[in-house]
């Protein structure tokens, strides 16, 4: 009997895989869907960066297996990128790791530092492969609810409750997984947030993992956890250009953290993956360099998408934060549906236009959906009318 092994068992095929399955057969019915599903940033990286992949790669000495700790140019260019931009220092040779994407570095991590039954704290609503890496390295998963009224970051005080109640008494530090700029909701944090967040990990023996890829996207302040005092002590940071840099398909993430953190990571990551090709690298360190102008020509074209966006979301009756940062408008459904799958199974089948459900997030997400802003004006122009005529036709 060929059987799959234990450790899959609740875990089911990443929702997205499944839905763009069932698209893609509804486009070739001649459907012709519109997608404001997925955060795949549209826009290409800057030409300077094309050019030195191509430049590079015509080499004929660069097509060999690289450090597992990634190129010398890369890790200088990250940490002048947290210098210039999160005021945070970090050493080049030490506290640095490139990455294969930062969705494997949570894997990287889970995999390092989680037994089996180890306590890992999951946010609900919250990013599904938090909770996925972390079930299949074993961990017994414990969710922290997030909710609207509370401005969509956790309480602190009932957190803390918590985490002593599920206290194993074995002195082991437990994962805790936070992002901020958050995935869905879009809630930005406070320095003072990230403060309180490194002082309570210090209290309860916890290991904080921020997720921080969206935190120059509709964001004039971008924030690191490890600017707060003493984060270097309980908190590691991953961080992406998939989204800041228009990289999405590239797979170049970081890891950032303490020496220590960092050589521990690299005992599993290295036994898994290898360097990435090097000319990659390089125009990733060319990406890092970009100045203000390069973030403020990415965000003008996603402030004039958003603005579409809001009126396609108070078409439908939703309500919505203004303020909200990173690629998606996350928004309350109206009374009427069961929760955010109806709307938006009912907009995709009649209207042809696919929105995310927010209860793949989470149940706290479930009375919510979360609209793309990864798409041109033109395609969520037509996304209006053809909702508007759905509508009419309803009425």
């Amino acid at each position: 009997m060929i059987a799959t092994a234990k450790r899959l068992e609740g875990i089911g095929e990443y929702y997205f895989s499944r839905k763009l399955r069932e698209i893609d057969e509804l486009n070739r019915q001649g459907k012709a869907i519109i997608n404001l599903g997925i955060g795949s940033p549209d826009q290409p990286p800057h030409p300077d960066v094309i050019k030195i992949l191509q430049e590079e790669s015509a080499k004929p000495n660069v097509h060999g297996y690289q450090n597992y700790k990634g190129a010398p140019a890369l890790r200088k260019a990250i940490a002048g990128w947290y210098d210039t931009w999160y005021n945070v220092a970090l050493d080049p040779e030490t506290e640095i790791l490139p990455l294969i994407g930062s969705k494997e570095g949570i894997m990287h991590v889970c995999m390092t530092y989680i037994n089996e039954g180890d306590n890992v704290y999951v946010p609900n609503p919250g990013y599904p492969t938090y909770r996925s890496a972390a079930t299949l390295a074993g961990g017994n998963i414990i969710e922290y609810t997030l909710s609207e009224k509370n401005g969509w970051l956790p309480d602190l005080a009932a957190l803390g409750s918590l985490v002593k109640a599920n206290d194993k008494g074995d002195g082991r530090a437990s994962i805790f997984f936070v992002n901020y700029p958050h995935m869905p909701t879009g809630q930005l944090p406070a320095f003072s947030f990230f403060e309180a967040l490194v002082a309570f990990a210090k209290e309860n023996n916890l290991l904080l993992v921020h997720d921080n890829p969206y935190s120059f996207i509709l964001n004039n302040k971008p924030l690191s956890i490890l600017a707060a005092e003493g984060a270097k002590e309980v908190a590691v940071e991953l961080n992406s250009l998939s989204k800041s840099q228009n990289m999405a398909g590239w797979r170049i993430g970081m890891l950032c953290g303490a020496k220590q953190r960092i050589e521990e990571v690299l005992r599993f990551k290295s036994n898994m993956d290898s360097g990435m090709f090097l000319p990659m690298q390089l125009a990733a360190a060319k990406a890092l360099s970009l100045g203000k102008d390069w973030y403020d020509s990415v965000n003008a074209v996603y402030k004039k998408r958003r603005i579409k966006v809001f009126e396609l979301l108070e078409l439908l009756n939703c309500t919505f934060s203004t303020g909200q940062a990173g690629m998606f408008v996350w928004a309350a459904i109206p009374a009427g549906y069961e929760n955010g799958y109806a709307l938006s199974d009912e907009v995709l089948y009649r209207s042809g236009v696919f929105i995310t459900p927010g209860g793949i997030f989470g149940s706290a997400g479930d009375n919510y959906v979360r609209v793309s802003l990864c798409c041109t004006e033109e395609k969520i122009q037509e996304s209006i009318d053809r909702i508007k005529a759905t509508l009419k036709s309803k009425n």
